[in-house]
């Protein structure tokens, strides 16, 4: 059994430098909790079978959309559902929290450098 243990938000960024690189800080039913820094654009894509939750834990984003963009601010969460094409795009570092199934591979149906196949843990 895993031990349970609380995760601090505020000092898990500080583990790590790269951004579009996601950690993995907790897993609970098959789905995993990243976190994740951004700057600049990601890559346009979608994912085929998996819902995202994108929760922004510190700065700001925006979600691109082919038809419009909504801004996250900290705090502040949206559900991207399967199929639709998106890309992340921060002008500034943003902490976000992901919640998504373990097998949702950052960059849904592109692979490209970017592309995290095997998260770390954090």
């Amino acid at each position: 059994m895993t031990p349970i243990e609380k995760v601090g938000l505020a000092e898990k960024p500080g583990q790590f430098a790269e951004c579009w690189s996601p950690r993995i800080v907790g897993e609970r039913n098959g789905q995993h909790v990243k976190l994740v820094k951004l700057l600049g654009a990601f890559v346009w894509h979608h994912h085929d079978d998996e819902d995202e939750l994108f929760l922004v834990v510190k700065g700001r984003f925006r979600m691109e959309f082919r038809d419009r963009s909504i801004w996250l601010e900290e705090g502040e969460f949206l559900i991207v559902p399967r199929g639709v094409e998106h890309r992340p795009v921060a002008d500034e570092e943003a902490h976000v929290l992901l919640f998504e199934p373990a097998s949702t591979p950052n960059t849904g149906n592109v692979r490209d450098d970017r592309t995290v196949d095997t998260p770390a843990r954090i």
